[in-house]
């Protein structure tokens, strides 16, 4: 990041209700962290390989969210924590892709038990949704879908064939979370994250921005159209 990339989105951080950027803190100093969030920007780390002191630095320099926990980042191992374990060890809020492909449904159980209160969900979500494509291109390369994931030709995952609804459904059903936190984590926790208030919640004077749910252990199980918003 030099310092036209710093000034552009000091900008508009200033000028947005929320902007969020992801960033890899060995890609940037403690000093654009700190400027970023002085502005207003929800720094969030991931797409990185940093250690565990790295990413401690990094949010003790103002960055408070991580992307998509153990999903393109550092693993906790025993001796390296990495930036999973820095996560887990009381760093800020991450989201989480609940399709029981990107994270094992035993593994996000013990996420939200050791993070009961930091954890939102975040989709990941490719253009496949709501569609019955079999395969993308982007940025060149093909995108594969079959069986629920999605794959460049070599196998790597790339996104999410996912919904909010579903992400809510699989946290139900295969993870054994309550209906009750499962909403929360797809409603009035990113709510909070970026920091408003009036979304995510049902209560007298809110805006009424709802989504109808017939079941929480079926019926969500297919996308709905419009409910893709993560508050």
């Amino acid at each position: 990041m030099d310092a036209a990339d710093l000034a552009r989105i000091c900008d508009a951080a200033r000028a947005l209700p929320a902007l969020m950027l992801t960033v890899a803190p060995e890609s940037v100093s403690a000093d654009q962290i700190a400027a970023l969030t002085a502005a207003g920007a929800i720094v969030s780390l991931g797409h990185t390989d940093c250690s565990y002191d790295t990413a401690r630095a990094a949010m003790a320099a103002g960055a408070r969210c991580a992307t998509h926990l153990f999903n393109a980042m550092s693993q906790l191992g025993n001796r390296e924590p990495g930036l999973v374990g820095a996560v887990l060890d009381g760093g800020g809020v991450t989201g989480m892709i609940a399709d029981g492909i990107h994270v094992h449904p035993a593994t996000m159980r013990l996420a939200i038990a050791t993070k009961p209160e930091g954890i939102f969900l975040v989709s990941d979500c490719m253009a496949f949704a709501g569609t019955d494509l079999t395969e993308i291109t982007l940025g060149g390369r093909r995108i594969l879908r079959q069986n629920g994931r999605l794959t460049l030709e070599d196998g790597t995952l790339a996104g999410a064939d996912l919904t909010l609804p579903q992400a809510v459904a699989t946290l139900i059903t295969q993870c054994g979370i309550t209906a009750e936190t499962a909403l929360a984590m797809a409603t009035s926790r990113p709510a909070d994250v970026i920091g408003n208030r009036q979304l995510g919640r049902i209560a007298p004077g809110l805006p009424a921005m709802l989504v109808h749910m017939p079941s929480l252990t079926a019926g969500i199980a297919r996308p709905l159209h419009g409910a893709h918003s993560p508050v």
